[in-house]
């Protein structure tokens, strides 16, 4: 098989896919890019939403990662549940970059040659960079697309009262926000105790299966989209003030 890559920011519901993966289908060389800073990303979201929304989404970025560490036992229990392995092997091949998009990257791209690469949680990929990668290159979104493009697409189905739509999208990567074509789709459903700061891991667990199908119809070269007859838009990460009003009034959380 040739070379897989996969390019992200890293975590442990995304390195469960990229030892799934492994498992099946053989080595992965993993692209690790820095992740944005807070002030970065606050100041991007505040040029394209404005500044009462921006801060509005850090709050509960930050309540979310406050909550992975308050309910860290809670996925320990899916972790053990679902049998995940949510942290590097012995061996694995990792590589630092700045970004996804860094010269950095392309360089190692152009060491590596691979077959296929996958995006799980990383820099939208500008079309200077897509323009010079040598091979399909898909990502893992953690939403059904395009119904819920963008950021916490599981979320978004729960509190739309959408649970059927709780899901993970593999898609081909294009310019736009998780617009490319769909390759593979899973619906779940999130269990009991879940929260926006385990709702990731929860999906990563219901997804392994299709990550590595898609993958693996990429190293064949048989990639085949479908459309899922479903209305696009592009979601963000809710404001603190909608999700506690949210979850005090539907209880999704």
């Amino acid at each position: 098989m040739p070379p897989i890559v996969v390019v992200t920011e890293g975590g442990p519901h995304i390195w469960a896919i990229v030892n799934a993966i492994s498992d099946r289908l053989g080595p992965v060389s993993v692209i690790l890019e820095t992740p944005e800073s807070k002030k970065q990303l606050l100041l991007g979201r505040a040029r394209r939403q404005g500044w009462l929304q921006a801060i509005g989404q850090l709050g509960t970025m930050v309540l979310a990662r406050l909550g992975k560490r308050f309910f860290a036992g809670h996925a320990a229990r899916i972790v053990a549940e679902q049998r995940l392995q949510t942290e590097p092997r012995p061996g694995q091949k990792i590589i630092h970059v700045p970004s996804a998009n860094a010269p950095e990257c392309l360089r190692a791209i152009a060491e590596i040659q691979p077959g296929v690469m996958l995006l799980a949680g990383c820099r939208l990929l500008s079309r200077q960079t897509l323009a010079k990668l040598p091979c399909p290159v898909l990502n893992y979104h953690a939403g059904i697309a395009p119904k819920y493009r963008g950021m916490n697409g599981g979320y978004w189905a729960l509190a739309s009262g959408d649970a059927e739509n709780f899901g993970t999208t593999v898609h081909l990567v294009d310019a736009g926000v998780d617009t490319g074509g769909v390759l593979r789709q899973a619906q779940g459903k999130p269990g009991p105790g879940d929260t926006i700061s385990s709702y990731a891991l929860r999906q990563a667990a219901f997804s392994r299966d299709i990550c590595v199908e898609a993958v693996g119809d990429a190293l064949m070269g048989k990639l085949a989209t479908s459309d899922p007859g479903l209305p696009s838009k592009q979601w963000y990460h809710p404001t603190i003030w909608f999700y506690l009003w949210t979850g005090a009034k539907s209880g999704v959380w």
